[in-house]
């Protein structure tokens, strides 16, 4: 649920107690990079204003699924571009985010759509886990809702994860995805395993694989990469470096 302010770092009425200290500590990370997409807002958008690679794997998704296919689009940030493009489709979009901020300015945005788009906020590592329904109030996105998505967005949301969690949230991903059914995820090409990075007046930890490497990764998660496109990215904001930004079409084996 989204509640317009800035994110706590826990949901009302959690108990963490039973938290070891290594989640603590992940709980944590996530919620300092929370508020500080609370902050960013929709300079997230004018800072990367083109959106040609998650459109075209948009495209691709709606050319495959059948209408009003359940799709999940985890980090959906204010529903732009992805959540406005597929709802319009006529698929039936779920998105995620950790930000409330971003969350509300994603439910005051005017979706049209033969399926109302849904927002849930939650951490995305607690996606497929009982943890979704017992502390986000998401049953949907727990074991409940494994094998009901026909396809999953990711855009350069795993890239806030460490990279030894990023195989985990894969398999989380794999399990809400009915047999044969589509993961498309945009990544950052670059060698980074959760390094501190100035990103728009905030500090972030952010991480990247090299293409043959993070397909291997998306192959021993369960995964068959049928596509992967390379494209160069200058951000509208000058104080952001360009970037080559990776594009994959995968599908669940199995």
């Amino acid at each position: 649920m989204t509640t317009g302010q800035i994110s706590d770092a826990f949901p009302v009425g959690e108990d963490a107690g039973d938290d070891g200290p290594d989640v603590r500590r992940r709980r944590a990370t996530r919620a300092l990079q929370a508020v500080a997409f609370d902050t960013i807002g929709t300079g997230y958008g004018e800072a990367f204003p083109a959106k040609d690679g998650q459109l075209e794997c948009g495209r691709q998704l709606l050319a495959e699924l059948e209408p009003g296919a359940r799709v999940l689009d985890v980090g959906c940030g204010t529903g732009e571009p992805t959540v406005r493009q597929l709802t319009a489709g006529g698929l039936r979009v779920t998105g995620i985010d950790l930000s409330d901020v971003m969350l509300t300015l994603a439910r005051q945005a005017r979706i049209e759509g033969a399926y109302p788009a849904e927002f849930h906020r939650i951490d995305l590592y607690d996606l497929a886990t009982e943890r979704a329904d017992r502390v986000w109030g998401a049953p949907g996105l727990g074991p409940a809702g494994r094998g009901t998505f026909a396809a999953v967005t990711a855009f350069f949301s795993l890239i806030l994860l460490p990279q030894d969690e990023i195989p985990t949230v894969l398999g989380r991903l794999r399990d809400l995805l009915r047999p044969g059914g589509l993961l498309v995820l945009g990544m950052v090409e670059a060698d980074l395993d959760h390094v501190p990075l100035p990103f728009l007046g905030r500090e972030l930890r952010i991480s990247g694989y090299l293409r043959e490497d993070l397909e291997r990764v998306l192959v021993a998660a369960g995964f068959a990469v049928e596509e992967c496109s390379g494209h160069p990215y200058a951000p509208a904001s000058t104080t952001l470096p360009p970037e080559e930004q990776l594009f994959l079409c995968c599908r669940r084996v199995g």
